[in-house]
């Protein structure tokens, strides 16, 4: 265990003074059935936030820059206003409200921190790979098929891509069938690239189902989204792990651009072990862009300007997560795109942590890949007791 003294760069008005924290910062892991998990206020400390608000079930954290809300004995949580699926619940131990190792270092650390995320290299080309194609259909709403929607979104996005001055490669470019592990081949012959899967989303569960939602691979060592256990897969060794911390800030980039400029239904950022997700070796991420079977989505997602808003979007959180990644640029999030004028520049946004100076108490304690062979206590369904309304445009 580790303890060293915190420093935080902070900036106002151009100039820069560090700020000495006046408490040392360590990790107190606790172990149960075998799983590594720390306490919220631990993380609190360590990531400068004041002591959590507790309002029922809701554990809420804001220090003016970021803000989370955990919800207890649930798998989902708000970070910086979207949802956001943690691998395992948050609950109470022994009088401590405690979040897996795991998550912590997978899904926290990379949005709180993601200038410092590890071998984040430049972005100069975009691999879009429009989902199915030929033969497979994909879903199907009464206005068409997923596959015609996902090829005419991808060639929407393109030229806006190259006007910002990215390489473009596709995956497909006419409507033909492409095996799920020549798109993957085809994002890892590519270099300084990120992987981009467009889809749109169906079920035959729930008719009324709405909105977007975006995966990128699960971590090893734990459950996808929509699993309620460990399973075989989930502690083997992928392609796509390489890239884990990179790629969940993509969704972020991009997901927080979705809801920031349209008003859809907020599903979450999740994880999967979707093929093109596992087999590729560079950041990627799959996006679900409204529900072929609801009514008045179906309506939408025909609607060719609908889908230019959607490339629009997409376009701008891949720029942002660019950004990121040449110069450090903080992310904007969906706060930032609302608070946006019609036509007007992007605000601001207060500079992150200088990655020379915040806390250097290493997290390479919890980025170790140790499965656990218990399943997490209290594991819940999808989907959980947080509420959500339709975000406004």
């Amino acid at each position: 265990m580790m303890s060293l003294r915190r420093f935080m760069l902070c900036a106002i008005g151009g100039s820069f003074f560090v700020s000495q924290l006046t408490a040392a910062v360590e990790w107190h892991v606790i172990k149960i059935n075998g799983r590594d998990f720390l306490s919220v206020d631990n993380i609190a400390k360590f990531y400068g936030f004041p002591n959590p608000t507790i309002n029922g079930k809701n554990v809420d954290l804001n220090n003016g820059k970021n803000e989370m809300q955990f919800h207890l004995d649930s798998r989902e949580m708000l970070l910086n206003g979207v949802r956001n699926w943690l691998s395992f619940p948050v609950f109470v131990h022994d009088g401590k409200i405690v979040v897996s190792r795991i998550d912590l270092a997978k899904t926290l650390e990379p949005q709180l921190r993601p200038n410092m995320i590890p071998k984040l290299g430049r972005v100069r080309t975009v691999v879009l790979d429009p989902g199915h194609g030929g033969f497979d259909k994909g879903a199907i709403s009464g206005y068409g098929y997923e596959k015609d929607y996902a090829l005419d979104l991808a060639r929407l996005l393109r030229p806006l891509l190259q006007a910002k001055g990215f390489r473009v490669v596709m995956t497909r470019e006419s409507d033909v069938f492409v095996p799920l592990e020549l798109r993957a081949r085809i994002a890892n012959a590519t270099s300084d690239s990120i992987f981009v899967s467009l889809h749109f989303n169906a079920t035959d569960r729930d008719p009324l189902a709405t909105g977007f939602e975006i995966y990128s691979l699960t971590p090893r060592g734990a459950p996808s989204t929509y699993e309620d256990g460990l399973t075989l897969a989930s502690v083997n060794i992928q392609n796509g792990t390489e890239a884990d911390a990179a790629s969940v800030e993509l969704s972020s980039c991009i997901y927080h651009s979705l809801l920031g400029h349209i008003g859809e239904f907020d599903r979450g950022i999740k994880r999967a072990r979707f093929a093109v997700l596992r087999l590729t070796k560079i950041p990627a991420v799959l996006v679900e862009s409204g529900f072929l079977t609801e009514r008045g989505e179906s309506r939408l997602i025909a609607n060719p300007g609908w889908r230019q808003k959607l490339a629009d979007a997409i376009c701008t959180g891949i720029d942002n997560f660019r950004a990121l990644a040449d110069s450090k640029k903080p992310p904007l999030v969906v706060a930032d795109y609302r608070r946006q004028k019609p036509g007007g520049a992007a605000p601001e946004k207060e500079s992150l942590v200088n990655p020379a100076a915040p806390s250097t108490l290493s997290l390479d304690m919890l980025h170790s890949e140790r499965p656990s062979e218990n399943p997490a206590p209290f594991q819940t369904p999808t989907p959980s007791p947080i509420g959500s309304a339709p975000v406004e445009p």
